[in-house]
């Protein structure tokens, strides 16, 4: 009797589970769920060879982020292609990309210049960019401490020669350029190093990365005057960058996060326009601060000044007050113009008869 229940009981179990099953069925459309696979990742099968870890256009300097070693399939490797194990990586850093490269393409041999080797400089070069030479001193130099890829400004000095009473010369020094990029010093467009650390030592001429208007400037101002160099920091660029997008001046796209590729825009172009000077004025008494009167014209009139109608000539006249006893120069007394009238406001026209 008790066996007879068992087995009654299994039964209505098992026809229990086949019923939910079946409903189950009924209810999903009969299709089985289906079940997450891992998709295995196929590693092509070759040597590495070498890739560009991101794109690099024309006149790119090989730094050692800039490429990598990648597994390449061996059906597909040329003979041009850099592999692991039979390149340098030393003397691959340095060369400057002829070609573009696509981020994850492999390099060529055809694809680099290296320093000394034919067409390198006009590679380095942007384009529209002009290399131009400069001749420097160890001083004018920064005494060595200038290498390819560093950035600098130029500065003019000149004496300014005047006529007659005026000839006191005015000694004045300006920023004519700024931004330049040094390309090379002397013939070597690559740092010498010893035992992995960079040589400093003099040189004789720099030559630069200008645009072809900055070339023209650059030879005027070496027959004007003496030209010296100044060495910008590495941070200037950055804090011009961040200036330049607070202002509006350089607009974001939105999601950039890469600074490296906006710094390589606008804010690495030489750059020309309104600059600082210093006359000698500025640095002694004795100096002066004035440009002083120049071959066939008139001296500069100094302090406020009076603008001279006769007919149809204009002139300007000084309205300084006079010193000593008050006296005027000519009829009027208390005034510096002679002209028996109070003194006029600073740059007043006033009319005068025709001759």
């Amino acid at each position: 009797m008790e066996q007879r229940k068992l087995i009654l009981l299994g039964g209505a179990a098992l026809l229990a589970v086949f019923t939910a099953l079946g409903a189950r069925a009924l209810l999903t459309g009969g299709t089985p769920a289906p079940v997450a696979q891992a998709v295995a990742v196929v590693v092509p099968k070759g040597p590495k060879v070498l890739v560009a870890q991101r794109a690099l256009p024309v006149g790119t300097i090989i730094t050692a982020d800039a490429v990598g070693f990648q597994q390449w399939p061996r059906d597909l490797v040329r003979d041009a292609y850099f592999a692991e194990g039979q390149v340098d990586m030393n003397k691959l850093i340095g060369t400057v990309v002829r070609y573009p490269v696509t981020a994850g393409q492999p390099l060529t041999q055809g694809a680099l210049v290296a320093p000394g080797d034919r067409g390198f400089l006009a590679a380095a070069l942007g384009p529209g960019m002009r290399a131009i030479t400069i001749t420097v001193s160890e001083k004018s130099g920064v005494a060595g401490f200038v290498f390819p890829g560093d950035h600098v400004d130029l500065m003019l000095t000149q004496s300014v020669t005047g006529t007659g009473t005026d000839a006191k010369p005015l000694n004045v020094t300006e920023t004519i350029l700024q931004n330049l990029r040094v390309l090379a010093t002397d013939q070597s467009p690559d740092p010498s190093t010893e035992n992995g650390k960079t040589v400093v030592h003099t040189f004789h001429t720099v030559t630069l990365e200008v645009t072809p208007q900055i070339a023209q400037k650059i030879e005027v101002a070496q027959t004007v005057g003496a030209i010296s160099m100044t060495l910008r920091s590495i941070a200037d660029n950055q804090a011009e960058l961040d200036k330049d997008i607070a202002s509006g001046k350089i607009k974001v796209p939105d999601g950039t996060t890469d600074k490296a590729a906006l710094l390589a825009g606008p804010t690495t172009v030489p750059l020309q326009g309104p600059t600082t000077f210093s006359t000698g004025g500025d640095v002694s008494r004795f100096q002066r601060h004035t440009m002083p009167a120049m071959a066939g014209g008139p001296a500069r009139p100094r302090g406020p000044i009076v603008r001279v109608v006769r007919g149809n000539a204009v002139d300007d006249a000084s309205a300084a007050p006079a010193t000593g006893n008050g006296m005027g120069n000519g009829a009027g007394m208390g005034n510096a113009t002679g002209t028996g009238l109070p003194t006029p406001p600073a740059n007043a026209s006033i009319p005068v008869g025709a001759n």
